[in-house]
């Protein structure tokens, strides 16, 4: 007797839809490696948000981050945004749908976005660091790194 599989059970689309379909998750999301890589690149044109309440960002947060809990986001709070910018959004990770509400809502007032993919919690597993506080900190930059300053 052979085995039906189950992942077979539903056929995998052909390659130019499969294409097209991770070219368009790739629009929507980012992951914490290039995240990083670009902040440590000093890349500009991306900003990070932390879309968590003021007490967990405090308490640990991606540095360069800035604090804009999704609660928060409405037009007079996104009107000061850059709008040539891209905002990655994040909060603690899959069981966290801040990140989700927070992306919608900068998208919903005209901003450029991405989710970032796990959140605070893929940072971590990453081995990326953390900063702590009220200030967003700084992450180091490559250049820095290369040189030990």
């Amino acid at each position: 007797m052979s085995a039906t599989s189950l992942v077979l059970a539903f056929p995998a689309p052909d390659a130019a839809d499969s294409a097209a379909f991770m070219l368009a998750k790739l629009h929507y999301h980012a992951d914490a490696w290039d995240v990083a890589e670009d902040l440590k690149n000093g890349i500009t044109d991306i900003v990070v948000v932390d879309a968590r309440s003021a007490e967990h960002y405090r308490a640990g947060h991606i540095p360069g981050a800035i604090s804009f809990p999704h609660r928060t986001m409405d037009e007079a709070s996104t009107a000061r945004l850059d709008r040539s910018k891209t905002y990655v959004v994040y909060c603690d990770g899959i069981g966290c749908n801040g990140s989700t509400k927070g992306a919608y809502k900068l998208a919903r007032h005209g901003l450029k976005v991405k989710e970032l993919l796990g959140g605070l919690d893929f940072w971590k597993r990453d081995g990326h660091p953390v900063s702590e506080g009220d200030e967003p900190g700084r992450m180091p930059t490559t250049a820095a790194i290369a040189c030990g300053c």
